[in-house]
């Protein structure tokens, strides 16, 4: 029995250490698959996610209260010139940034255009957020406005109200884009006012302001649009006879659906992009080469995002259309006028799929090209092109 037992381990032993393999390279490949869905869950996750806080993308080296001047580290955005603003320290407290006064390869020093007496309890340094709003309440512009509400299908929507000197029946509604709010929109009131226009800046579901909706979630233009369309109603029932949509950034996306696919389209009778998505899948995929991240990951978020089956790894009730985004290759369906925007530098939203709209219809688009401009800046780095080329569109359309 011994020489039989002797006889047959040489055998088993080998069966036994390739099951150890099977075994061992069974529960590696579930480890990768399983990190692999967490990986496209979290990229498809933080698409449409609105974010929670404020990037922190400079720091204030100092802040010199004596001479009127803040020394940021220099980035692409802090060493443009123009007008900007900061959000430093608690409170959400917004700084108003001058001309650029000082510069060397790591630093850039500005004139300080928020009065010193503002300064009080602000560190002398610290992290910060660059930001291309300058203006962040509707009081620094000197106009009358009013704050209003629109009734929207999650709720009371906050707006701005800032009417024409002479109701000329033209309204501008001013769409904000991703991870912003209305504030975004207030560097266009002064020159839509001179135009004769009233300028309604709304927020819309899941911005900060407006109530969310019941996931949460960006719908990146597939469901704001409705948000839009309830602004459109407003403001035909406040007098409204010919209303422009001026979209920034993702908000182009929405005001771009919004004339799609609203029943109230034929209220609006031009857009104003500025900075816009045009096709989420050209500014995703930019966005994916910047951050590093493999095209199985980015192709499976995308495909999470719009399809049923990744509704439980993205957490969004209504999956989002890509196709339906996509306005270049719908741009035979637009027939409203349209002012195109866009810097060659965006850095963000790449301007790529904004000259091919453009180009495809030439007929109904004003393409005004920028340089060095970055993302949603265009008005900060060249005010009075930025202003003639609305002001000479408004009164072409």
């Amino acid at each position: 029995m011994k020489r039989h037992s002797h006889a047959v381990e040489p055998a088993t032993r080998p069966r036994q250490q390739a099951l150890r393999v099977s075994y061992a390279a069974a529960g590696f490949v579930v480890t990768v698959a399983t990190a692999s869905v967490f990986f496209v869950s979290a990229v498809a996750r933080r698409v449409v996610t609105p974010a929670k806080k404020r990037a922190q993308d400079t720091d204030v080296r100092a802040l010199n209260r004596a001479d009127g001047t803040v020394t940021l580290s220099r980035t692409p955005d802090t060493s443009l010139p123009g007008r900007y603003g900061l959000w430093f320290g608690a409170d959400d407290r917004y700084l108003q940034l001058g001309p650029i006064v000082d510069q060397d390869a790591s630093t850039v020093t500005r004139v300080l255009d928020t009065p010193t007496s503002e300064l009080v309890g602000l560190p002398d340094a610290g992290p910060a957020t660059f930001s291309g709003w300058y203006y962040s309440r509707p009081e620094q512009l000197g106009l009358p406005f009013s704050e209003t509400v629109i009734e929207t299908t999650p709720g009371p929507a906050p707006a701005w109200l800032f009417p024409a000197d002479e109701d000329s029946g033209r309204w501008v509604i001013g769409v904000h884009g991703r991870g912003t709010t209305r504030s975004e929109c207030l560097r266009s009131v002064p020159v839509l006012h001179d135009a004769g226009c009233t300028s309604l800046l709304i927020s819309y579901r899941n911005d900060g302001d407006a109530p969310p909706s019941a996931d949460g979630l960006y719908g990146l233009g597939d469901t704001e649009w409705q948000d839009v369309e309830a602004a459109i109603e407003f403001a035909t029932a406040h007098g409204a006879t010919s209303i422009v949509l001026m979209g920034w950034s993702m908000g182009g996306a929405i005001s771009l659906q919004t004339s799609l696919r609203s029943a109230l389209a034929d209220r609006i009778t031009g857009i104003i992009l500025e900075s816009a998505v045009v096709d989420w899948g050209s500014v995703l995929e930019f966005q994916a080469d910047a951050g590093r991240i493999p095209v199985f990951v980015r192709r499976a978020a995308i495909a999470a995002i719009s399809n049923g089956w990744g509704k439980s790894l993205t957490g969004l009730d209504t999956v989002v259309n890509f196709t339906a985004l996509d306005m270049v290759e719908r741009s035979g369906e637009l027939t409203k006028p349209m002012l195109v925007l866009h810097s060659d530098d965006d850095g963000f939203v790449p301007a790529d799929a904004a000259r091919e709209l453009a180009i495809r219809r030439s007929d109904l688009a004003t393409f005004v090209p920028f340089r060095t401009a970055r993302h949603t800046k265009l008005w900060n780095f060249d005010e009075p092109r930025w202003t003639t080329a609305i002001r000479d569109w408004l009164a072409g359309n």
